[in-house]
């Protein structure tokens, strides 16, 4: 409510008119790590963190907006050559063409906005961002006629074409299509999705960010992804979808160890995330939380993507009886995803905030996070 009150009261200081309020949510991914690119599942869901925006048409051909966390303006055209100079605005100009490059509608207007997801902690504000204007521009200028998986694939074509990263569509996706109490398997081959049920009585889902800013580097990232392929070509496959642990076995002598090790993580985290499927239909939290500690080892021992800090926060939650810890995102860095039994909540965050403190120096920054609906229009 106070983030709502000040983008309001921010607007119609500087533009003197009415808006419409928009939001759309930052993700968490629950399961399904380094899947996509091997035409996998992954296993996402919107979460209670916004970027929440205030916008009017303002019968011009031009965009005005401003940052409320940076406290910072920008001003830009809808051509091609009209990309602005500051990084942040590129998120919006990029929207704003790609739904152009689609024929849709794009006219000038004025919008402020400010958010509540925690930059660089892996819970992808830029797609929030990206997701929240895509679904404005869609109600204000297209009367909703752009469907929401196009409006996914448009955040995702901004971040190829405008702010340089080669992203998969996961990001845009949830905070599109997220819903409160729901998280979503999607096929990263068939873009088909399956809506599960995540609203558990006795749990939580608490980040816990390293605060180690590990950038998923080209090298390692790119290592990874070559392993993958090498291996899928020699057992005549297009991706690691397909393939089981009986095909690797088969030929590991014919494999580096590092490419067996590497696929024998993929194939394994294709079937965890099938067990984590079925647990949350039953409604079994003690599966999802197992199969959240095997994706960790494998994450740090077959695909070595960990890092001290993480590892050590996953070693204090299972000391601490949590039900389930891992890494969240692609490694090197960031947050642990922990699914916390709610009465060894305050304890588990207590411990890790001190044996981390002693350990590395500083403490965990600490996220509570519920599943809740994706991109949506705010009532004023």
């Amino acid at each position: 409510m106070k983030m709502k009150n000040t983008i309001l009261k921010e607007f119609e200081e500087r533009f003197h008119t009415a808006p419409q309020l928009y939001a759309s949510s930052g993700r968490i991914n629950l399961i399904g790590e380094h899947t996509d690119y091997n035409g996998g599942f992954v296993f996402p869901g919107a979460i209670d963190k916004v970027i929440m925006a205030a916008i009017a048409p303002n019968e011009t051909d031009r965009v005005r907006v401003f940052s409320i966390d940076i406290n910072e303006e920008a001003e830009f055209g809808l051509n091609e050559g009209d990309i602005p100079a500051q990084s942040w605005a590129r998120y919006i100009f990029g929207v704003c063409r790609e739904i152009l490059k689609r024929g849709g509608t794009v006219k000038g207007f004025d919008a402020v906005f400010a958010g509540n997801v925690p930059l660089g902690a892996g819970l992808s504000s830029s797609a929030a961002l990206e997701s929240c204007f895509a679904f404005a521009l869609n109600d204000l200028f297209n009367n909703n006629t752009i469907d929401k998986f196009e409006l996914a694939r448009i955040g995702q074509s901004t971040e190829h074409n405008y702010c340089g990263v080669n992203c998969g569509i996961m990001d845009q996706f949830a905070s599109v299509m997220g819903r409160k109490g729901k998280l979503i398997r999607l096929d990263c081959r068939s873009m088909e999705y399956e809506y599960f049920p995540f609203a558990p009585d006795d749990y939580e889902l608490v980040l816990l960010d390293s605060k180690v800013k590990h950038e998923l580097a080209d090298s390692p990232y790119n290592k990874r992804r070559a392993s993958c392929e090498r291996v899928a070509a020699r057992l005549g496959l297009e991706t690691l979808r397909d393939a089981t642990m009986e095909m690797l076995d088969s030929i590991r002598s014919d494999i580096s160890a590092e490419d067996y090790f590497r696929a024998k993580f993929v194939i394994e985290e294709k079937e965890r995330v099938l067990a984590v499927s079925d647990a949350l239909n039953a409604g079994d939290y003690e599966t999802v939380g197992k199969m959240m500690y095997e994706t960790h080892k494998g994450l740090s021992k077959d695909y070595e993507v960990s890092c001290e800090e993480l590892d050590f926060l996953n070693d204090t939650a299972k000391e601490c009886g949590v039900t389930g810890s891992r890494i969240m995102g692609g490694g090197f860095g960031g947050c642990t995803i922990n699914l916390v039994r709610k009465d060894l909540r305050d304890s588990f965050i207590s411990t890790a905030k001190s044996r981390f403190q002693e350990r590395f120096g500083h403490e965990p920054e600490v996220y509570p996070v519920v599943i809740s609906d994706g991109a949506r229009k705010v009532e004023l």
